[in-house]
């Protein structure tokens, strides 16, 4: 029998889960297609290493081709989908191409989420992907350029002063990346100003950063971001961003910091490729466009596909949602794999997925984190240490491990960053 004559699964998404899925479908009696909008993929915990300058782009992407290339059942394809038509099961592509399937997952994340203010979004960028995080990095350094440039004191000032939106584990960890920067790695590398008078602020809308995390390690992770010159606003919702500043409101009064410089890491919204499997039933579709799967990870009324990772809503034995972290996609793509072997070797599906939760952490700079791992609470070095050896770990390949090990143990020793360059259309801002 030819391959083409086999029973079609199509994968939309080369991150951790659509990954993980084409990997445990590597033996099956099928023909397996791969389509993702970039030809890599990209280990996305690492990402804020590369927005500060501490890694470069290759040192955390790894070419789909190369990683599924023994994959004999697997064909990769650089597309867009643009449309699906559960009806006729079949998924079309930017360039017209269209693919038929017996078995579609669903696979493409989440991206920004401006909560109904899309204009910030060109002053504060998100973090999501390589050309963010080049965008973030170019942002960074561009602003100690400007200021060394910056004869007035109050111009100086708000180039020298970055605002972090959202505590969680991405702007924590943005955010303590800025304070080792502005200590450490800059410190002598400027004559008219001292990179030490950065200031550092990260606002969050709960009651402390890393909300989901225990209250111990939020505020070992507070104390952490304290020490690198870091302030931390709590209890507070940002109410304008512009040009020059950030406004807020917090216990009913309005404040304003100015900066130049803003990040946002506070909300996602679900890929919008979830709306059209559930254009006939938008019940199945929560507020921010995630889709609400059956047990075992199914569209409800569609046994054949699949939704796994940030675009779905699923929850744990204890009733609570999951989050949108890689090592919830990853088991549900090993999850999903398995349930389509079980289908093409003519059994049922197996139990409904369950979430090994096996702990969380975030890191606050050189030799500082926070983890709970199997219900056990580290910090300090001792988490910074686990942090590093459990991300080696799970970076796709060796070359990739050894580059970025390579590169954590030099800036370890010597607090440097080697990427710290200014790409793109960034410019100087000019002289009135």
């Amino acid at each position: 029998m030819k391959v083409t004559d086999k029973h079609r699964i199509v994968i939309v998404g080369g991150g951790f889960g659509g990954l993980e899925a084409a990997k445990g479908l590597r033996k099956v009696a099928a023909q397996v297609t791969l389509v993702d909008r970039r030809n890599f993929h990209l280990f996305q915990p690492l990402l804020y290493q590369v927005a500060t300058g501490g890694l470069s782009p290759g040192d955390i992407c790894s070419p789909l081709r190369s990683i599924l290339k023994h994959h004999k059942n697997t064909q990769v394809l650089l597309g867009e989908v643009v449309d699906i038509d559960p009806r006729t099961r079949r998924v079309t592509l930017g360039d017209g191409e269209i693919l038929s399937y017996d078995t579609l997952v669903l696979a493409t994340g989440a991206s920004h989420d401006y909560f109904g203010q899309s204009q910030w979004q060109a002053i504060a960028p998100g973090l999501k992907s390589i050309e963010d995080a080049l965008d973030i990095r170019s942002r960074i350094f561009l602003a100690f350029e400007t200021a060394e440039r910056q004869a007035d004191e109050s111009w100086r000032r708000q180039w020298l002063t970055f605002v972090v939106v959202g505590g969680g584990p991405t702007g924590v960890e943005l955010a303590g990346a800025l304070g080792e920067i502005a200590n450490e790695t800059l410190r002598k590398d400027f004559r008219r100003i001292d990179p030490r008078e950065a200031h550092i602020y990260v606002i969050e809308g709960r009651d402390r950063v890393l909300s989901t995390y225990p209250p111990k390690l939020s505020q070992k992770a507070a104390r952490s971001l304290g020490r690198l010159g870091v302030t931390v606003i709590t209890d507070s919702l940002v109410t304008a961003i512009d040009a020059t500043g950030v406004s807020y409101r917090s216990a009913e009064l309005d404040h304003r910091i100015d900066c130049r410089t803003v990040l946002w890491s506070a909300g996602v919204k679900a890929s919008h490729l979830g709306r059209l499997l559930t254009n006939d039933s938008p019940a199945y579709l929560d507020k921010v466009g995630r889709v609400k799967v059956t047990p075992h990870l199914t569209v409800p009324g569609h046994e054949e596909i699949f939704v796994i990772g940030d675009l779905t809503v699923a929850f744990d034995r204890h009733g609570q949602m999951l989050p949108g972290v890689s090592p919830v996609a990853m088991q549900q793509g090993r999850y999903v794999a398995g349930i389509i072997s079980r289908r093409l070797t003519g059994k049922s599906d197996a139990r409904p997925f369950r979430y090994l939760d096996k702990g969380s952490m975030a890191t606050i700079g050189r030799a500082a984190a926070v983890a709970e791992i199997f219900g056990f609470r580290l910090w300090g070095y001792p988490a910074w240490l686990v942090w590093l050896f459990l991300h080696l770990m799970y970076i796709v390949e060796f070359e990739n491990r050894l580059l970025v090990f390579v590169q954590w143990a030099w800036n370890y020793l010597t607090k440097n960053r080697g990427a710290r360059l200014i790409t793109g259309e960034h410019r100087l801002p000019r002289r009135d």
